[in-house]
């Protein structure tokens, strides 16, 4: 089989007496979406900073393409080519999708005008509309702040500023949290269209539907660790909640003494 994209073991953090994390181990292939699900305070949100460079882990390796990697910032991740969609998004409420997409990245004038740090903001709002239109996501304004758009076309700003950037990985913390029916849609088509493009997806959500709408594999954390895999296609919702809450555990444990009894 291939060497995976991304292959974390034995990951541990701590936050004082708190164990976030005991003994993680999570892996991603190329060209897939991978659904991280738990119930809350299973670690799957820290687990998701570690391999994206928000946080260090106390222990445990971490290989990207098969090479041990140590992200010690966000910036070393997204150099490697991760990218995250984070569940409050990180936009700027004031400034516009173009000036949110280029937010650190942001594109100077040739020439003169460029060396005394005046913005092109005529190629930023072009490659922002570009960016926007091959994932499907429709800006009336690309001036406006981000604040007048609806919930769904923040979003699409988003994952589309996540996508332009990452070359291997995108992360994504409930990308569907609060989201209307329609424009859940949407965002479920964008998650399809991102790994389609090339880009492997990491989807954290707590809605069940989603996953098994749109991940090819689920990893399941509970208290720290993984403690399943499963084919999506091949799995049930029931297993996935089984797993998730320990029941599938607790009915794999009790079949063997079934038999015995019998």
């Amino acid at each position: 089989m291939a060497v995976p994209l991304i292959d974390a073991r034995g990951i541990v953090k701590s936050y004082g007496q708190v164990e976030a994390l005991r003994g993680a181990d999570f892996s991603l292939r190329a060209g897939e979406v991978v659904a991280l699900i738990g119930d809350n305070g299973a670690g799957k949100s820290t687990l998701a900073k570690i391999l994206s460079g928000v946080e260090r882990p106390d222990s445990g390796t971490i290989e990207l393409d098969g090479a041990a990697v140590a992200f010690g910032a966000v910036e070393e991740a997204r150099r490697a080519g991760i990218e995250t969609v984070y569940q409050d998004l990180a936009l700027c409420a004031d400034l516009s999708p173009a000036a949110n997409f280029f937010l650190g990245r942001e594109r100077l004038k040739p020439g003169l005008l460029g060396l005394l740090g005046v913005l092109d903001n005529t190629t930023m709002r072009k490659e922002t509309r570009q960016a926007c239109e091959r994932l499907g996501v429709r800006l009336a304004s690309q001036s406006a702040p981000v604040s007048t758009l609806s919930g769904g076309q923040r979003q699409g700003v988003a994952v589309a500023r996540a996508v332009t950037w990452a070359r291997r990985v995108v992360f994504m913390d409930e990308p569907t949290a609060a989201l209307g029916v329609v424009q859940t849609r949407r965002v479920l088509d964008l998650i399809r269209t991102v790994r389609d493009s090339g880009v492997s997806v990491v989807l954290i959500s707590h809605n069940m539907q989603d996953v098994m709408a749109v991940s090819d594999r689920v990893e399941v954390l509970r208290l720290g660790r993984r403690v399943a895999r499963f084919e999506t296609a091949r799995a049930s919702m029931e297993e996935l909640v089984g797993a998730m809450t320990g029941a599938l555990e607790q009915q794999l444990e009790s079949e063997p003494r079934q038999e015995r009894d019998a």
